[in-house]
């Protein structure tokens, strides 16, 4: 079970308690309360189902206007959800509650409040310009614990009646729904924050390595407050030569990440123990990995720059089980560094077999994109059409600058269906060989996770 469904689940169970607690025998009233309570365990958006809790309370208690006040920590509002007033109630008066008269009560001593004549109360401070004036009240605060959220109030019952205290049992249940919508939200919120700061604190600093150019960009791809396994790493190595590494570890938590954290760190290590040989220190990252009785599972490139005498640059690389790197051209070509043989199997599947390792030479001025799968990852569309989308926002984006292209989000789509420039690195696959098979795709894509733009000089 997700934990959506989790959410889902403890909020319809919660809203069962509370009909169950609800005194009354008014079936046509807790009728309503059930068809809400349903409508609500559909959609966990909170703006979506704070909406739908004051509609159901000004239905069930058959009330004319209703509103759901949220505050801050401080008992300020923040927002207002309201119903059967004017649609442009909000404009006309301009402005939230400011938590005075007997709506402030309701925050700064939560508990219920039946008025029946809001004139005559000597809390009231009456109405705003523009609001509509209302004569009786029944307000429940939002609350859990000694927590308060807000409050949920209700004006003028259509019959002229004064509200009872059924209304006001079922107007304190449906607060105390809302009250969970609000802590759940914010709690992800809370979480979302701080899983982003501990991947972020994890992530390294990126070295100097001119006359390199490289720029790296982490961006979560989920509203939803995942830990990550991505990561990025880059060093120097002996003789101008230097190190670049993008790895996804599988799953999205707390564990993941600190996995993602000892990986780079043995990475690292072992690249300085042996610094011209990718595919072997993968493979010994892996065998260690199978030694320590780890069931870790991740994909990566480790690539290797070595600087050539003539000022051109010499690429060898190993690819476990990652999306392939991206190679753009001067002259504005793109092309996969992919082929039949050039992916090897992930780490944690069986480290007695080799990587595979190769080189490609690399001219002045080329651009090298690698990333993890959150870039162009789509459920909907084949992979390979979701790197031709990549392939073709990289072509057009050959003239920008990198720093420009390393802190912006772009979209991967719609794209055009023209097969994609093959670079004379990369000549076009033989027949019986499969490339990257480019296909019509429409819609958008994810935000990216981890994207590495590396540039080379030109030759002066």
């Amino acid at each position: 079970m997700s934990e959506e469904e989790k959410a889902r689940h403890a909020l319809v169970e919660e809203m069962g308690h509370q009909l169950e607690e609800s005194p009354g025998d008014e079936d046509r009233r807790l009728g309503r309360l059930v068809e809400s309570v349903l409508a609500m365990g559909a959609d966990l958006e909170m703006a979506t189902v704070l909406q739908r809790v004051v509609e159901a309370a000004t239905r069930a208690v058959d009330a004319r206007y209703g509103a759901l006040g949220v505050t801050d920590e401080h008992g300020t509002f923040t927002d207002l959800f309201t119903t059967g007033a004017d649609p442009g109630l909000r404009a006309a008066v301009g402005r939230l509650p400011h938590g005075e008269g007997i709506l402030g009560d309701l925050v700064r001593e939560p508990v219920p409040i039946r008025v029946a004549d809001l004139a005559a109360d000597p809390r009231s401070t009456g109405f705003p310009p523009g609001h509509p004036v209302m004569h009786s009240l029944l307000g429940t605060p939002i609350r859990i614990r000694d927590t308060v959220y807000g409050n949920l109030y209700l004006t003028d019952h259509r019959d002229g009646q004064p509200f009872s205290e059924d209304d006001e049992n079922l107007l304190t249940a449906l607060a105390r729904v809302a009250a969970g919508v609000i802590e759940t939200a914010r709690y992800h919120e809370r979480l979302k924050t701080a899983a982003e700061e501990l991947q972020r604190h994890l992530l390294p600093d990126l070295p100097d390595l001119g006359p390199l150019q490289i720029h790296a960009r982490y961006h979560p791809a989920h509203a939803t407050p995942q830990v990550g396994g991505d990561w990025y790493q880059a060093f120097p190595g002996p003789e101008g030569a230097c190190s670049i590494v993008v790895g996804d570890v599988m799953g999205h938590d707390t564990s993941s990440a600190l996995t993602m954290h000892l990986l780079a760190s043995m990475l690292y290590a072992l690249t300085l123990d042996q610094p011209h040989a990718p595919a072997q220190i993968v493979q010994r990252l892996d065998q260690a990995l199978h030694r320590s009785g780890s069931d870790t599972m991740a994909t990566l490139i480790l690539a290797t720059l070595h600087p050539q005498p003539d000022g051109s640059w010499r690429l060898r690389w190993t690819n476990a089980g990652h999306p392939p790197p991206l190679m753009l051209t001067p002259a504005g070509h793109v092309t996969y560094l992919a082929s039949d043989e050039a992916q090897g199997i992930m780490i944690g599947v069986d480290s007695t077999q080799a990587q595979p390792e190769h080189t490609h030479p690399l001219e002045p001025g080329t651009t090298l994109l690698l990333y993890t799968d959150g870039l162009v990852e789509d459920p909907r569309q084949p992979m390979a059409d979701c790197l031709h989308s990549l392939a073709r926002l990289t072509e057009s984006l050959a003239s920008a600058p990198s720093t420009n292209c390393a802190t912006r989000s772009w979209p991967l789509g719609p794209t055009v269906t023209t097969p994609p420039s093959w670079s004379s690195a990369s000549p076009p696959p033989e027949p019986g060989h499969r490339r990257h098979t480019p296909q019509c795709l429409n819609g958008k894509f994810p935000r990216l996770r981890t994207c590495w733009r590396v540039r080379w000089p030109g030759i002066q």
